[in-house]
């Protein structure tokens, strides 16, 4: 293809009151993907996504379907007017991958709902709210954040969590290593900001939330992929069920490679990026692995005018 394009979905943290509204006002198509996560859920996923309030949008069983959905409108409305068009690629951070295999049609969006609402209980389950925490890392490297890890975890479990670009990485466990880790982190000449998260995600102690994923996926109908999808755990292309599903129920214990996942891309010739869903956190990561990189973010009409123009 003379344009490759990777698609790439945003994950928790993304959210906000009224995301997708202008797509859903503007295209059919989403607003049957709306439609069609209310009757999943058998609830209005999507009063609560466009009114709130945001504290029950903040719920992780809430926020899991809420990104998805708006993600897969973005997708569908994309395709909508365009409809020839595919991606070489696509990823997405965390839930994001979830997207991602919705989009290429590996995962049923009906199923994907559901099955991400179980993700989100599972992982908020795994350990009491208020023992465990998270905490972005500025300024230190890969191999710096992996050894205060080791060295903190002697106090409490802590891992690192999502390496996202150069020097910004997240570490995830109990307060106890968090806290002891931050102080290294400090001393090491790096910046430590603690997450407004409930739950220690992609650590070692929501081991317990991948056999939940496990149970989930085991109960719905998978097809092979119409493109590959680059995994969280490991960068690696998947676009058939057995690759993918082994990594999904990894992927919540353990760390986020999406720098790794945008260097494959762009080792594989990728040079054009389009975000869909809500917010534009995912296009300021690769530009931070890439500023020569095209990248438009998809979460109103204006956005897939560009995105259009683009691919």
């Amino acid at each position: 293809m003379s344009n490759p394009w990777a698609a790439m979905f945003p994950g928790q943290g993304s959210q906000y009151v009224g995301m997708g509204r202008a797509l859903y006002d503007a295209f059919e198509t989403a607003r049957e993907t709306f439609q069609e996560a209310d009757e999943a859920l058998s609830y209005k996923l999507s009063d609560v996504i466009f009114n709130g309030p945001e504290s029950v949008l903040e719920d992780t069983e809430v926020q899991q379907p809420a990104i998805l959905t708006v993600s897969v409108a973005a997708w569908r409305a994309l395709g909508q007017e365009r409809p020839d068009i595919k991606p070489e690629v696509g990823f997405g951070l965390s839930l994001g991958e979830y997207s991602a295999y919705v989009a290429t049609g590996l995962l049923a969006f009906p199923d994907a709902v559901r099955v991400t609402r179980i993700r989100g209980r599972a992982m908020q389950n795994a350990v009491p709210k208020g023992e465990g925490g998270m905490a972005a890392v500025l300024g230190l490297n890969k191999e710096q954040v992996e050894a205060i890890c080791r060295e903190a975890s002697h106090r409490g479990v802590v891992d690192p969590a999502n390496f996202n670009a150069p020097g910004q990485i997240v570490i995830s466990g109990q307060m106890a290593g968090v806290e002891l880790a931050e102080e290294l982190i400090r001393a090491a000449g790096g910046r430590a900001v603690r997450l407004a998260v409930s739950a220690p995600f992609h650590s070692r102690l929501l081991a317990s939330a991948g056999e939940a994923v496990q149970a989930a996926l085991n109960d719905v109908a998978l097809r092979p992929a119409a493109f590959p999808v680059l995994a969280n755990v490991d960068a690696e292309y998947c676009a058939h069920p057995e690759e993918a599903v082994p990594r999904l129920v990894a992927q919540v214990s353990r760390p986020v490679l999406f720098e790794a996942s945008v260097r494959r891309a762009l080792a594989d010739g990728i040079r054009r990026f389009v975000e869909l869903g809500p917010g534009r956190s995912l296009a300021s990561l690769v530009k931070k692995i890439d500023r020569k990189a095209e990248i438009v973010s998809v979460q109103d009409p204006e956005g897939l005018t560009k995105a259009l123009e683009l691919v």
